[in-house]
């Protein structure tokens, strides 16, 4: 039976970049959730205004991103900690627009769209509600995705809670497609799909397209 999300345990939002307590409390997990929103996918043209964070424990944290924003140090140190896995879906957006906005360079990498279409060949449905509603059973609210991101100090609370549930659930997806690719034995080609990120992220940013086509 699918549910509807629930509260996270613990909600926080901040203006630019985490502080030191939750810096330090993220800093300690092993795999962290993390999606952003921004004005459209055109990177260069479209800014970052939104960064999700969610650990193995729900606590999730909401950064709004200032317009001509730069830097964001304590973010970028979790981001850039070898010793944390940052789980995405569709990474290849979120990395880039990462680079593009913070110069951030994300590593590792786990990303749940990719380990669907490597796992879940039997569907043809790879999205993030899709893969919520069927692997964690619970049904995720759309609604808000299409919006005015760029309302930093005026984000409505449906549009904190749409960011805080693309978070909230990435992890337990993480565990069951990984446990999937062992099983099916594609889990070391899937791994090294996720190395191969950061190279096609700055292909993108660079505007080339299709350079694998003949």
């Amino acid at each position: 039976m699918t549910n509807f999300a629930q509260k996270p345990v613990s909600f926080k939002v901040f203006r630019r970049d985490l502080d030191e307590e939750s810096t330090k409390q993220f800093g300690k997990k092993v795999a962290l959730a993390i999606d952003s929103e921004a004005m459209g996918l055109i990177h260069g043209r479209d800014r970052l205004c939104l960064i999700q964070i969610c650990d193995d424990e729900d606590n999730v944290a909401c950064i709004k991103i200032d317009q001509g924003q730069t830097k964001a140090p304590k973010f970028q140190s979790l981001m850039e900690n070898k010793s944390i896995e940052k789980v995405f879906h569709y990474a290849r957006f979120d990395v880039a627009a990462l680079a593009s906005n913070l110069n951030i360079e994300v590593t590792p990498i786990f990303c749940t769209k990719i380990a669907s279409k490597m796992g879940r060949t039997y569907s043809p449905r790879h999205g993030l509600k899709e893969v919520i509603s069927e692997l964690v059973g619970v049904e995720l609210d759309k609604q808000a995705q299409s919006s005015d991101w760029g309302l930093v100090e005026e984000l409505s609370e449906k549009q904190l809670e749409y960011a805080a549930n693309d978070v909230r659930f990435l992890l337990a997806a993480k565990t069951k497609l990984k446990n999937m690719l062992i099983r099916e034995k594609r889990w070391d080609i899937t791994k090294r799909c996720f190395e191969c990120l950061p190279v096609i992220c700055e292909l993108d940013r660079l505007r080339f397209n299709n350079i694998f086509e003949h």
